[in-house]
């Protein structure tokens, strides 16, 4: 084997090599494979304020269950492109203790974490802006009950997972 020859067996021994290694890389703790590790973010949905004429049945005061103890949020649009969530300390719903706003605007509804990927008139999907986060949906059950389903992926610190809420509407009498 010439010179030539040797060379052209060590530049494909160096790229098998390295080809080898971006394997391994891409390997889990078990040596299975892995998916990427950074899921893309869905499309944002394309709205306008008319669209959001579907997502009217979540304006009220609700008690929320699912976790540890209830929770109490009050949903109201405050104009026809911004929807206010108002965390709320107790039964009483007397006192906002945090406020969340979603605003539409040049086309996207969202907030400052996340933004929406789907309205229908049943639902909303919100997916997070950064990779990683939670993606959650807002979806009606009834004129009185609608479901949070937040859902996580994998990360280093926690397998992926899901949590369902379910929200009552209160009666006239405690909003």
């Amino acid at each position: 084997m010439g010179l030539r020859g040797l060379k052209q067996l060590l530049t494909a021994l160096l790229l098998l090599a390295l080809a080898l290694n971006l394997l391994a890389c891409d390997r889990g703790p078990s040596g299975s494979t892995q998916q990427s590790r950074t899921t893309a973010t869905p499309a944002p949905a394309k709205i306008t304020a008319n669209d959001l004429k579907k997502l009217r049945w979540i304006e009220g005061t609700w008690r929320g269950s699912g976790y540890e103890t209830p929770f109490f949020e009050r949903y109201r649009f405050e104009n026809g492109d911004t929807l206010i969530v108002e965390t709320l300390a107790d039964e009483s719903v007397s006192k906002v203790t945090d406020t969340s706003r979603f605003v539409l605007k040049d086309g996207q509804f969202g907030s400052e974490g996340a933004v929406a990927t789907e309205l229908t008139d049943t639902y909303i999907v919100f997916s997070p802006l950064k990779p990683g986060q939670n993606t959650f949906r807002f979806e009606k059950e009834s004129a009185d009950s609608w479901k949070a389903v937040l859902t996580w992926p994998k990360s280093e610190k926690r397998a992926a997972g899901e949590r369902v809420y379910h929200m009552q509407r209160l009666p006239a009498a405690q909003r």
